[in-house]
């Protein structure tokens, strides 16, 4: 950053008087310009003993699979952008959504929420963000062409959690190393 965007004046880095952290600060008008971590929220989209992955279109990770997710918007709920996102990837509806995993990433600024949801039938297709949308079984899953070590974690805690019959909300912080090996 910069320039203010709301006086145009330059930006300075420095620690606010009262707080604690290095921020972006007008040297003109004094206007503190927060940077917090962006939430993604996606959905679980489970039918039957499938779960619904969708192909990437898009960078990061092109061609990998994934679950529908994506950056929430402002002015709607985590579960509101949750269904936006699996409409506009997958093209599917889905309903009774709970939260099922939270992921924190520091490295990246980044906060994930997973909801497991219903698939409200079996009417999907790829979105502009998916080059293939499609139903798996566990036995299926395409574990080394995922995209996110978040969407690797939330389908081993799916399915080890579906033999119990009992899916409690999951809470995880991912570091950066952990990333790198996974993502290899």
């Amino acid at each position: 950053m910069k320039f203010c965007s709301h006086c145009g004046g330059s930006i300075t880095e420095r620690v606010p008087e009262g707080d604690n952290r290095l921020r972006f600060v007008c040297s003109s008008c004094e206007t503190v310009h927060y940077q917090n971590p962006r939430i993604v929220a996606g959905c679980l989209p489970v039918w039957e003993d499938h779960v619904l992955l969708c192909r990437r279109a898009i960078e990061p990770r092109r061609g990998f699979w994934t679950l529908p997710a994506g950056f929430m918007e402002n002015g709607e709920t985590v579960q509101e952008a949750a269904v936006r996102e699996t409409l506009e990837e997958a093209c599917a509806r889905v309903s009774d959504l709970e939260l099922y995993t939270l992921f924190d990433l520091p490295h990246i600024n980044q906060v994930y929420m997973f909801f497991r949801a219903s698939l409200i039938d079996e009417h999907f297709c790829a979105g502009d963000e998916s080059l293939e949308v499609r139903l798996f079984r566990q036995a299926d899953i395409p574990w080394s062409e995922l995209a996110f070590p978040t969407v690797g974690r939330t389908l081993e805690y799916f399915f080890a959690d579906r033999v119990q019959q009992t899916f409690p909300v999951r809470n995880e912080a991912i570091e950066a190393m952990r990333v790198a090996r996974r993502q290899v």
